[in-house]
């Protein structure tokens, strides 16, 4: 049963949300853990990743979902339209290249009042358990605790295992990250009449590039960006786009970023890094990439034409010059983000490319990894609610 009714109000249209907690207090819940992760960064987590879980549970951050599903929050009172809901269970599948969608898809869910389910990548390291054991030791009493013990669980398992034939027959929502494979054969297995399914399927993203706006502090963004999962994120740039520049311009470009690279992370090599980087050079040589690698084996950035295929190594960064028509043409299928630095990003031309390409996302570079609300186009956590025509 809800408890508690959270007004919203757009363009003198009044929505009600029904949720099981205080809202306001379960956001406070999650500003106050900010706290207690300053202080320390778990084993399973990398710095970068846990300053971005850190700015990701803003107060801000929090409440964006609802101002952009139902308005801005107000007082009680006036004659609603619209009365919204939880569905009841969200059953949520994970990728296992890209483990910090876990926490973060966690994060948001805690706010429909919904029942969560979480299948974790079974050959990825489980950051959403992670994550949640680390906030249930810090916690005290109060509605986000409540909901993390009650409402949430997190599984590992095999394909085949009777946990996902549970997942799928309890959900009222499916989201999947993963193979087309893997969204099919879920979605496939559940009840036609039964709830509604998302699927984050295999995308790429690129990184589009002018000459005139390239600085350190975009290249050192572009480095931040790419290194975190390399080829293997769907938010990271699979390769960079040089705008109506040079070849010269492109291998100029490329020795920026192999001397920034030791600058702007400073962390050793591994040792199975550097031998795999040592080999990603040769055999980008082999395949017609100009291609040079950083200090200490770090990564391979290599200069290539605009249809020469991209070398399948972790920490290869390909760049390639190009007009705007032939970067539109080599957009791959499966586009997902284009991370940008643009002379004039509010350009009429760049709406109009974005309108008429598959492209799902476009952002500033230093914005690809971020999660929201919004993913590929669809307004999944909107949809973890139902709406009831409200008239008096």
């Amino acid at each position: 049963m809800c408890s508690r009714l959270h007004w919203f109000s757009r363009s003198q249209h009044l929505s009600v949300v029904a949720l099981p907690f205080n809202l306001p207090e379960l956001i406070a819940d999650w500003d106050s853990l900010r706290s207690a992760m300053r202080r320390t960064t778990p084993d399973a987590f990398q710095r970068d990743e846990w300053a971005y879980l850190m700015s990701f549970l803003s107060p801000e951050q929090l409440m964006a979902p609802y101002r952009e599903a139902f308005g801005s929050p107000i007082e009680a009172g006036g004659r609603a339209t619209r009365l919204a809901r939880p569905l009841g269970t969200v059953a949520v599948w994970l990728p296992n290249n890209v483990s910090l969608l876990g926490p973060l898809t966690l994060v948001l869910l805690t706010l429909t009042g919904n029942r969560m389910l979480f299948k974790t990548g079974s050959r990825s390291d489980d950051l959403t358990s992670a994550f949640l054991g680390f906030a249930l030791a810090q916690l005290q009493a109060g509605p986000l605790r409540d909901i993390l013990e009650s409402r949430v669980t997190c599984e590992t398992f095999e394909r085949g295992d009777p946990r996902q034939t549970h997942m799928v027959e309890e959900a009222d929502v499916r989201i999947v990250f993963g193979s087309d494979a893997a969204a099919a054969s879920i979605h496939g297995a559940a009840n036609p009449l039964k709830g509604v399914g998302f699927s984050f399927i295999d995308r790429q993203s690129q990184v589009w590039l002018e000459p005139q706006a390239v600085s350190d502090e975009v290249l050192g963004n572009l480095i931040r960006v790419f290194a975190i999962y390399g080829q293997a994120g769907c938010t990271s740039p699979r390769r960079v786009v040089l705008l109506e520049g040079t070849e010269s311009q492109a291998l100029e470009l490329r020795d920026r970023i192999l001397t920034l690279w030791p600058k702007v992370l400073r962390v050793s090599t591994q040792l199975h890094v550097a031998s795999a980087n040592t080999l990603a050079l040769q055999w980008a040589a082999a395949c017609g990439w100009n291609a040079a690698a950083a200090p200490n084996r770090q990564a391979v950035v290599g200069v290539g034409p605009i249809g020469l295929e991209a070398i399948d190594s972790p920490l290869f960064l390909p760049i390639s010059p190009a007009t705007v028509e032939e970067a539109i043409a080599q957009l791959p299928s499966n586009i997902q983000t284009l991370g940008h630095a643009l002379v004039n990003p509010s350009d009429g031309r760049w709406l109009e490319i974005v309108a008429t390409t598959g492209i799902k996302r476009f952002v500033p570079i230093r914005r690809m990894h971020h999660f929201a609300s919004l993913w590929d186009g669809e307004q999944f956590w909107r949809r973890c609610f139902e709406e009831v025509e409200f008239d008096l």
